[in-house]
């Protein structure tokens, strides 16, 4: 994809392109290709043409049935936040009496998109012109260019003055891969973590694994995670901070949080009868504590993120299992008891283990009816095995 290729979509002839498109595509993409140049289709838009439906096809998981009409590359729907993550933060935006907002990096423009749905007027860049010019694209064809103007613009000079608020969501990859170092990513850290000093109501999409070091003094912390799937972390400054740490957890329905101040200790006991493990999101946000007083239960090693209860509790912050035998880690052990209970269906979970769970798999030689989940884990330093059962 470049800007002539994208304009070419964008005509009759493009629009025209990308619907035989969609209904030549199939496994074998050299047969589509010629089915679509048998149509008279010229090759450069026929091959834009079918990449853009088979990233149309993909994108549907993060942009439901808006994907269907949208223009992408193939990094930038990889990076592109997730429809439902970015309309409840233009939601909580909006709820704060945003109505302006520069969106610093807006790559192909998902948080753009939701915060226009929102009725928030939105000045979108980015540094990349195709990126930029995708972003209004999309702006365009999501009958919101009235409310989106995009703009290529590197973020370290664009006009702050008249604006609500700001979003900024670095780039954090390079041509070698992910950038782990907040100094190499664009625009720097330094400028990053400088914006809420220029406009107070700043939001800044970062890494899950962002240190909690860097957090602004007073910014809230927010870890995501979509049906189980730990996808951001948000710094919310200034006066959209609501809690020092919070988790959000995103499973079809409204959202779940928990909130925190990500440094209480929870209380250590022994093993119970019953086994947590908590939402990645409630784990990176260092909220293990407030979940396990909310269920009543106990870690049984102040270093590890498996709560334990002795009675069942229902939460949808954390996955819970039935707890049918501990015992220190030992092979020879874990095979025999294994081969006892007739389990030839294995899930691993581990925490504070370094053993592989795949490599531990074939050496336990599994044969029988019968599922379990083991939990590889430490406890008071030791190695221990968890056998459970869903409850």
């Amino acid at each position: 994809m470049d800007l002539e290729l994208l304009a070419a979509l964008r005509t009759p002839e493009g629009s025209a392109a990308l619907a035989a498109a969609a209904e030549v595509s199939g496994a074998d993409p050299l047969a589509s290709a010629a089915r679509l140049r048998a149509r008279g289709v010229p090759p450069p838009l026929a091959a834009a043409a079918l990449t853009q439906t088979e990233l149309r096809r993909r994108a549907a998981a993060k942009f439901g049935a808006a994907a269907a009409t949208m223009f992408f590359t193939r990094a930038g729907l990889e990076q592109a936040t997730r429809a439902v993550v970015a309309d409840r933060r233009a939601a909580r935006l909006r709820a704060a009496g945003v109505t302006t907002l520069a969106d610093l990096g807006c790559g192909l423009g998902a948080d753009a998109l939701a915060a226009a749905r929102a009725g928030i007027h939105v000045y979108a860049v980015d540094a990349d012109p195709l990126t930029a010019a995708l972003a209004g694209a999309n702006a365009a064809a999501a009958g919101l260019a009235g409310l989106v103007t995009a703009a290529c613009a590197d973020a370290t000079t664009v006009d702050l003055a008249g604006v609500d608020a700001v979003f900024a969501d670095p780039a954090r990859r390079t041509g070698r891969g992910r950038a782990m170092n907040p100094d190499s990513w664009s625009p720097p850290w330094d400028f990053v973590a400088g914006l809420p000093d220029r406009v107070s109501r700043t939001v800044l999409k970062l890494a899950p694994g962002i240190d909690h070091a860097l957090l602004p003094p007073g910014a809230e912390g927010e870890w995501v995670s979509v049906d189980g799937d730990l996808v951001e972390a948000a710094f919310w400054c200034g006066p959209l901070a609501a809690a020092p740490r919070r988790a959000t957890v995103l499973r079809g329905g409204e959202p779940i949080t928990l909130t925190g101040s990500g440094s209480a200790a929870a209380a250590v006991g022994a093993v119970g009868a019953y086994l947590y493990d908590p939402d990645p999101a409630v784990v990176r946000a260092h909220l293990v504590a407030e979940f396990a007083e909310g269920i009543g239960g106990r870690l049984a090693d102040p270093q590890i993120a498996y709560v334990y209860t002795d009675e069942p509790v229902d939460t949808p912050l954390g996955r819970r299992l039935a707890v049918t035998d501990v015992l220190p880690f030992s092979l020879k052990r874990l095979r025999a008891l294994l081969r006892e209970r007739g389990v030839g269906r294995l899930e691993i979970r581990k925490r504070g283990s370094a053993l592989e769970p795949e490599r531990l798999r074939g050496d336990l030689r599994l044969s029988g009816p019968n599922a379990a989940s083991l939990v590889l884990t430490r406890i008071a330093d030791a190695p221990t095995a968890l056998l459970c059962t869903a409850p």
